[in-house]
């Protein structure tokens, strides 16, 4: 049963949440009946079935319980550790995952490693490995570990959480004030029935309120491609943002900030303001351990003089990477692609507007300018990555 999608879903988790909601409203965390919940469900999603996902699932787990421990021994005997040793940590660490994306391009089937939403435990892995090598993180007890990588509301599709975050709320006492994370925690929830069994609904390209776009004259048209452009963009927003909000929801009750995935996405002024804004827990991930550590490191060796030209590489090398990270297809690179320019022409005109300070007006007329021409920036870059012109070159 895929999480958040089936009234059935709803039910037995509504059920399943009604003892915790009691003894927390009491001040009892009951980490036992905890554990019992996260397990039941993870079996509700990855078992029966489902069984060969939940085996991989398990298999991950241990791997990467394996990579982390081994690791932090190692850190702690040698105190300071090899280059070579922690890349060889990381990439064991990604092996994985990124078997499941390469494993369809030459085999044509999906690899038997895979399961829903291993993207988003390899990033917490992978937070782990990063922070140990900083220092930030000195022990990786193994309750913890397993509690973080397999926290059930959030393993299908995110947000991704960071372990020094999630670690310090599973120790703390239920919260004084968990009336209100209740509260919050159901009016994230309703807001996800609202966002994906409401309005992704409605703006579903195949629904039969918009049937009319399906006719064969039509297709591939412009006509068709701006419409599909709107259609698809403002469904992926809302279906994924819906899933999101449940996932928050959830963890609220349980009384776990999980930071929020969307905050407006819509009305940023720049496409650096909507990176901030849309699918945050991705974003920031990407910004912390790709893009800042790749930009540290030009600097420091020196490759490169121009703090500009190392900025918009990184730019380049980060979003190609997140292309790759949908998929090994010609239009998820062209998606990574295309924002890379866009982030580059951003931090361009910021610079020509901070040289020439005056010359650009600075008022809601602008602000709204700056929205709209930003909303169909990102909206051409959603149809880029829809694979419709995939679809209309064969």
């Amino acid at each position: 049963m895929i999480p958040y999608e089936s009234p059935v879903y709803f039910v037995l988790l509504g059920i399943a949440l009604v003892p915790l909601i009691i003894a927390q409203t009491f001040g009892k965390k009951v980490m036992i009946y905890q554990s019992l919940f996260t397990v039941s469900f993870l079996w509700i999603s990855f078992g029966g079935k489902n069984l060969k996902s939940g085996a991989a699932l398990l298999g991950f787990g241990v791997w990467q319980l394996f990579l982390i421990k081994g690791y932090e021994w190692y850190r702690q005997k040698k105190k300071l550790d090899a280059t070579w040793v922690f890349i060889t940590v990381l990439l064991l660490s990604l092996v994985p995952l990124f078997c499941v994306k390469v494993w369809p391009v030459f085999w044509g089937h999906s690899s038997i490693l895979g399961f829903l939403g291993i993207s988003y435990v390899t990033f917490k892995t992978v937070n782990i490995i990063m922070e140990l090598r900083d220092n930030l993180i000195k022990k990786v007890p193994v309750g913890d570990f397993f509690y973080f990588l397999y926290f059930f509301p959030t393993i299908s599709s995110g947000p991704i959480d960071r372990f020094r975050r999630f670690q310090k709320e599973l120790h703390e006492p239920v919260k004084k004030d968990y009336l209100r994370f209740l509260e919050k925690g159901i009016f994230y929830i309703f807001l996800g029935f609202l966002y994906k069994f409401l309005i992704a609904q409605f703006l579903d390209f195949d629904s039969i309120f918009l049937g009319f776009v399906r006719y064969e004259a039509v297709r591939g048209s412009f006509f068709y491609l701006v419409v599909y452009m709107y259609l698809y963009s403002m469904y992926l927003f809302f279906d994924f943002a819906g899933y999101s909000f449940f996932a928050v929801g959830v963890s609220y009750i349980m009384g776990y900030e999980t930071p929020k995935n969307f905050h407006l996405p819509f009305l940023s002024k720049n496409i650096k303001d909507f990176w901030n804004r849309w699918h945050m827990s991705l974003s920031f991930w990407f910004r912390d351990f790709v893009y800042m550590r790749l930009v540290y490191w030009l600097v420091k060796k020196k490759l490169i003089k121009s703090s500009v030209k190392i900025s918009n590489l990184s730019y380049f090398a980060l979003f190609l990477l997140m292309g790759l990270w949908h998929g090994f297809t010609w239009y998820f690179v062209a998606y990574g692609l295309f924002h890379a320019l866009l982030m580059c022409a951003t931090d361009a005109w910021i610079r020509f507007k901070k040289k020439h300070k005056g010359l650009i007006p600075e008022n809601k007329l602008m602000d709204c300018l700056n929205i709209f021409l930003t909303m169909h920036a990102v909206f051409f870059g959603l149809l880029i990555f829809s694979g419709i012109f995939d679809d209309i070159l064969k």
